[in-house]
């Protein structure tokens, strides 16, 4: 039983990508709700075991069943194509009431008993409260879960939509779209996601979001509906080294080279990262860590280059061979 998401002709120049704070929140509250199922999540949930401890996430569980549906008021596609959590956050709170009772009716009738438990009957009866409740509890998951890692996160996601904006350029969206997940087929006009669940929607010259995912993965999701945007979700590239320490497999050539400090920034970009996300990781100064990537740069081992407000940094081709400690 495929999902679908069927193209107009009007749908090809309306395709953009995105990043959302709020979905990440929603997400890694889901992973704690599961932590069995995902081992690239590892480091980051014995880290965050103890805070996390301090948080009721009942209520959000309850509306996470493990097949169904989940309100897509609370965990919407996103705004815009980088907003942050406050603006994504202010949203949900100006949902309206009756649309979030309905979409909130309907998840918990994913699972046995809770439409009719004390919490869901609340909810039901009182959905302007319900919204202010959930939104304040997703904000508090947003403090402590998500917000500390989320330059880290953050500057992977836009790694991310960096490396696919320049496949778009370079094959073109027929080409682009099932190189993200190989669970994704597409035949010219149709997009097609292999899985359990059944799904068909015609975009109608909306377009189609792509956002990559930390905590969505291992899975590709889709299945917003009218007056949601149509968005897939899909899990973003370089996971697995994300909560890796940078500096564990600098090679000693490089060492001797560059210095120690230089030599674990280079090494530290398997995934295009901004200045302040590689001090962050590396516990240095942003100001050291700008003056080593502008010498890195000037020697031909990195480039720079805009994304919004931000600058990402990633290796040349020559620095990738000297990381990779062979000869050129």
């Amino acid at each position: 039983m495929p999902s679908q998401l069927r193209f107009g002709d009007g749908d090809f120049l309306r395709c953009r990508f995105a990043i959302s704070p709020l979905w990440e929140t929603q997400e890694a509250v889901r992973t704690l709700k599961r932590p069995d199922r995902h081992a690239y999540q590892a480091p980051w949930l014995r880290r965050i075991r103890d805070a996390a401890g301090g948080l009721d996430l009942t209520p959000l569980w309850l509306l996470m069943p493990r097949r169904g549906h989940s309100p897509d008021w609370l965990g919407a596609p996103p705004i815009g194509p980088a907003a942050t959590f406050e603006e994504e956050i202010a949203a949900v709170r100006a949902s309206d009431p009756e649309a979030a009772r309905e979409d909130t009716a309907l998840s918990l009738a994913c699972t046995p008993g809770a439409l009719d438990s004390a919490q869901g009957r609340a909810w039901l009866a009182h959905p302007a409260r319900m919204i202010t409740e959930l939104a304040d509890a997703m904000e508090e998951a947003w403090q402590v879960l998500i917000a500390p890692d989320w330059p880290r996160l953050r500057a992977l996601l836009e790694a991310d939509v960096a490396f696919h904006s320049r496949r778009l350029a370079e094959v073109g969206l027929g080409t682009l779209l099932p190189e993200l997940d190989p669970r994704l087929s597409w035949d010219g006009r149709t997009l097609t996601l292999a899985q359990h669940i059944e799904y068909t929607r015609d975009l109608d010259g909306q377009g189609l979001v792509l956002m990559p995912s930390v905590f969505s993965w291992p899975d590709v999701i889709t299945g917003f509906e009218p007056p949601w945007q149509p968005t897939l979700v899909y899990p973003a590239r370089g996971i697995a080294g994300l909560w890796t320490e940078p500096g564990r497999h600098t090679p000693d050539a490089l060492v001797r080279l560059l210095g120690r400090n230089r030599a674990a920034v280079l090494s530290a970009l398997d995934e295009p990262a901004t200045t302040s996300t590689l001090a962050h990781r590396m516990g240095l100064a942003p100001s050291s860590v700008s003056s080593h990537l502008t010498v890195l740069r000037d020697a031909g081992l990195l480039t720079a280059r805009r994304y919004g407000h931000q600058v990402l940094y990633e290796r040349t081709p020559l620095g990738m061979t000297l990381t990779a400690g062979q000869p050129a």
